[in-house]
């Protein structure tokens, strides 16, 4: 029986991408998706740890390929797709776990049109819950949703962040002093993509405090890069 604290199966392989991810962001080896996961099409994919991990990614397993703009390995997106079927959100999935399904779908179609799926594939989830939603909750949803926060991924969310950079500013501030490094970073992301931030934020001394202070969280340092990467308006 695994010990209270022992890292699971899933939680190594989601930093293990994670860290391949971050690796070819600062300009590392060559991504491959596939070099991380068996494409197999079996009832048993779903039980593949690797596999999981890209779905906990979402659509940033396939983030270094959408920065650069560049076509995508077909086999990477082989395995992204089938990480997709494997782990469709249920019928009672929360708005978070439903939007992040649809930004891979979405993904998958930006990246090659062979990956037309099927109508209901394309259509946005609601995002009504975030209209009223406090300062805290909108930001603490955002960070969830950070690989929704990509150049040119105009939709619901992204409209709702751009409504209230402010409450998204107060929100990382907040994040920050709570030493919630992964919060902070995914918030951070979405300022990067906002107009009318504040000045007095600081962004980029944020953005390098958080990378500081969660450099043990791959997943930390992902957002951070993706942020500092959209700020600078220039490919991977």
């Amino acid at each position: 029986m695994e010990q209270s604290g022992t890292p699971t199966r899933l939680s190594v392989a989601v930093q293990d991408l994670a860290s391949d991810v971050v690796a070819a962001l600062r300009g590392g080896d060559p991504f491959r998706l596939s070099g991380k996961v068996t494409a197999r099409e079996t009832t048993e994919a779903n039980g593949d740890p690797a596999l999981a991990a890209v779905r906990v990614l979402g659509a940033d397993a396939l983030l270094p390929v959408v920065l650069r703009r560049a076509p995508a390995d077909p086999e990477d997106l082989r395995v992204f797709d089938l990480a997709v079927r494997a782990f469709p959100p249920p019928t009672d999935a929360s708005p978070t776990s439903a939007w992040s399904h649809w930004a891979m779908r979405r993904t998958l179609t930006r990246l090659d049109a062979s990956f037309d799926g099927v109508p209901e594939d394309h259509a946005e989830p609601g995002a009504s819950w975030l209209e009223d939603a406090s300062w805290q909750v909108l930001t603490r949803q955002l960070a969830v949703l950070a690989p929704l926060a990509v150049p040119g991924g105009d939709c619901a969310v992204l409209r709702a962040a751009q409504r209230r950079p402010v409450d998204v500013a107060r929100g990382f501030v907040r994040a920050v002093r709570r030493r919630d490094w992964l919060q902070a970073a995914g918030a951070g992301r979405w300022l990067a993509l906002l107009d009318e931030v504040p000045d007095t934020l600081g962004l980029e001394t944020g953005l390098e405090f958080v990378a500081g202070m969660g450099a043990g969280d791959p997943r930390v340092a992902l957002q951070v890069r993706a942020a500092q990467l959209m700020r600078a308006g220039a490919p991977v």
